[in-house]
């Protein structure tokens, strides 16, 4: 028998909620949709040009959890064990030790991932999708919650090399921040120093986030709204424009992120207007937009089909 579910919102999310909202000003949306990420277990990908807040979202996450944080500038000379860690011999005990690298944390800020090269960006592939990396023969497992926010800077950007299907499949949303609005810029200018996300506190333990992820799972989804999503889906794999539609482990991604945000907003079941909303930021980079209609950035071009798709599914009552 699941657990009952509060109607209103748990008082640690409008805390977080707040919280990011100190270091990131007039930026709403991105916030939803990055404690969205957190609550369904899945990873963000924040794609947008240097400066916009991309990391100060990324480093206030983590801070205003009380779990443990680790910070990865991806470069070109990058390692697969910069990321994993290495075995080492250790001359006193005459045996091979294992020193864990960075990703054993509970939130890992991987900044400007696609500066780094494919080999690299593949040692996070297991950790992604598993919640464990394999070492010498060895599953190991990771800290839970275990959350990868990545950072990039758009393809066109000298310096890149673009995330494969297979990596960017594993994040359950892609978001952009934009450049804010006049009166959130003067806003920042004013502030100057004293609102970042150095100065965001703590308001939640990692087990909290943990308890609330479970919490998502009892979430109610009618079959009509599953129906509803992959009518979606279905749309895209047979899309003229798209190469590559949504496979099923973004079918799943909606699926958690919808019970997600019916939690965020206080409600113990989903809702139509959850699938809706989510579609374009949990598919846009899932998918692959064919040559002809391929005008400027990809994901662009995703977004729009995606909306298409959206405006010519029927709504359940």
């Amino acid at each position: 028998m699941s657990r009952p579910i509060a109607v209103s919102s748990p008082p640690v999310l409008a805390a977080l909620e707040a919280a990011l909202g100190t270091a990131i000003r007039g930026k709403p949306e991105a916030i939803h949709l990055a404690l969205i990420c957190l609550l369904a277990r899945g990873h963000l990908l924040i794609e947008d040009v240097p400066g916009v807040g991309k990391t100060t979202l990324a480093h206030a996450l983590a801070r205003a959890v009380d779990g443990t944080f680790q910070r990865l500038q991806f470069t070109s000379d990058m390692l697969p064990g910069d990321v994993l860690g290495v075995t080492v011999w250790n001359a006193h005990t005459e045996e091979f030790e294992f020193k864990r690298g960075p990703i054993f944390t509970n939130f890992l800020l991987a900044d400007e991932i696609n500066r780094t090269t494919p080999k690299t960006q593949s040692a996070l592939l297991e950790a992604m999708n598993e919640n464990q990396v394999t070492v010498d023969g060895q599953a190991l497992a990771l800290p839970d919650p275990f959350l990868v926010i990545a950072t990039q800077n758009p393809a066109e950007h000298h310096g890149t090399y673009p995330l494969p299907e297979s990596q960017l499949d594993r994040f359950l949303m892609r978001v952009r921040m934009g450049y804010p609005d006049a009166a959130s810029e003067r806003e920042i200018l004013r502030l100057g120093s004293g609102a970042h996300a150095g100065h965001v506190h703590s308001v939640c333990h990692a087990a909290e986030i943990v308890e609330l992820q479970e919490r998502v799972q009892d979430v109610r989804v009618d079959e009509a709204i599953v129906d509803y999503l992959l009518a979606i889906v279905e749309k895209t794999r047979a899309h003229e424009s798209l190469l590559l539609g949504v496979s099923p482990r973004g079918s799943q991604a909606l699926f958690r992120a919808a019970q997600a945000r019916a939690l965020l907003e206080g409600r113990h079941y989903a809702i139509p207007d959850d699938v809706k909303r989510l579609a374009v930021p949990v598919f846009a980079h899932r998918v692959a937009v064919n040559s002809r209609a391929l005008l400027g950035n990809r994901f662009d071009a995703a977004d729009s089909i995606l909306e298409d798709i959206l405006k010519s599914t029927e709504v359940p009552l």
